[in-house]
C-alpha cells in the first residue's frame, strides 16, 4: 500500500484495505494518562508490511505495531485492549500511561475462483464485488474482461486456463481463506470438462459450480464414471449450479440465482473460527482502573 498524507490518512487508509480486501488492524489509544506522545482517540492502520499515520512514535508505536501483526497473523476478526507504562519497561520514559484498543479485521474467509468472463461472469462478479468475498477472474480471451473491475476481484488471462488449477492449492494453505469455492462459467464445454477434471483430480476443493442444463449435467456425470471418479468425487461437482428456485434466463437472473446458493451454503470452519465476543467490561474496567 502506498503510503497516505493528509489529516485524514487513517480513515483513507480504512478505505483503501476495505475496497482491497486487505487484512488491517485499527489501533486506537483509547485513554491516557499523565503525560503522552498523543492524546486519547489517536489512531493508526497496520498492515502486514507497512503502517499509516501515528500514535506517537518511538518504542510505543514499535510495540503496538509488533502486536497488532501478531494478531493479523491470528486471521480471525477480534478486539484487544491492552495497558502500556511509558516506563521504562517499555523504552520510554513520558511517565504517563496509554491504554490501545486493537480491531482486527481479517482479509475476506471466502474465495471464489471464476473460470469464464462472459455475461453471466460479469454479472456474478458485480453482485460479488458488494460481498465479504475474495474473487479470482480467469478468461483466455484478451478483451473479454471490463476495463476495471472491483477492489476485490484480480484477473488471470491465460492461454490455458487449466494453468489455474494448479495454483489453487497454494491459495488454500493461507491461513486467512476459510473456504473457497469455484465456478465454471465458460463458453467452451470442451473447456468446462478439462477443468472439472482437474479439479476434482488435484484438489479437494468441495464446491464446484458448473454451468449447464440437466442434460449437460448427466452426461459430465457419466464422463467422470468412466474416467473413475466415485460417487463422492463427483458429487463435488454442482450442476446445474444455482438455486434453482430463483427463475429467468438472463444474464443477472442467473447470476442471482448462482450467488444466492453460494452465500446460502455454510462457509466450513468460519463459525468455530470466529470469536463469538469482543473486549470484556471486565477488560475495560482493569485497563480504565490501571491509567487512573
Amino acid at each position: 500500500m502506498t503510503l497516505l498524507t493528509g489529516a485524514q490518512r487513517w480513515q483513507q487508509a480504512v478505505n483503501k484495505c476495505h475496497e482491497r480486501g486487505e487484512p488491517f488492524v485499527l489501533v486506537t489509544i483509547i485513554g491516557v494518562s499523565g503525560s503522552t506522545p498523543r492524546e486519547s482517540s489517536s489512531k493508526m492502520v497496520v498492515t502486514g508490511d507497512t503502517s499509516i499515520d501515528t500514535i506517537g512514535g518511538g518504542q510505543l508505536e514499535f510495540l503496538a505495531t509488533q502486536r497488532a501483526r501478531e494478531l493479523l497473523l491470528v486471521a480471525v476478526m477480534v478486539q484487544k485492549l491492552e495497558h502500556y507504562p511509558l516506563s521504562s519497561k517499555v523504552g520510554q520514559c513520558c511517565g504517563g500511561a496509554v491504554n490501545i484498543l486493537y480491531e482486527v479485521f481479517p482479509a475476506a474467509a471466502q474465495h471464489i475462483v471464476i473460470f469464464g468472463a462472459g455475461h453471466v461472469a460479469r454479472a456474478v462478479v458485480s453482485i460479488l464485488a458488494e460481498c465479504d468475498t475474495r474473487v479470482t477472474w480467469v478468461d483466455s480471451r484478451s478483451g473479454q474482461f471490463p476495463e476495471t473491475v472491483p477492489a476485490n476481484v484480480s484477473t488471470q488471462l491465460l492461454e490455458q486456463p487449466e494453468a489455474a488449477v494448479d495454483t489453487l492449492n497454494e491459495f488454500m494453505t493461507d491461513a486467512s481463506v476459510i473456504d473457497m469455492r469455484v465456478l465454471i462459467l465458460t463458453h467452451d464445454h470442451a473447456l468446462d470438462y478439462r477443468l472439472l477434471h482437474k479439479l476434482l483430480d488435484e484438489t479437494d476443493i468441495n464446491y464446484i459450480g458448473l454451468i449447464g442444463s440437466a442434460t449437460k449435467a448427466r452426461r459430465f456425470q457419466q464422463r467422470l464414471g468412466h474416467d473413475g471418479f466415485d460417487a463422492s468425487a463427483r458429487a463435488r461437482c454442482i450442476c446445474p449450479v444455482g438455486n434453482l428456485e430463483v427463475q429467468g434466463k438472463l444474464p443477472m437472473e442467473v447470476a442471482v440465482s448462482i450467488c444466492a446458493q453460494l452465500l446460502a451454503r455454510p462457509m466450513g470452519e468460519a463459525e468455530v473460527r470466529s470469536p463469538k465476543r469482543g473486549v470484556s467490561w471486565r477488560e475495560i474496567k482493569s485497563a480504565l482502573s490501571s491509567s487512573s
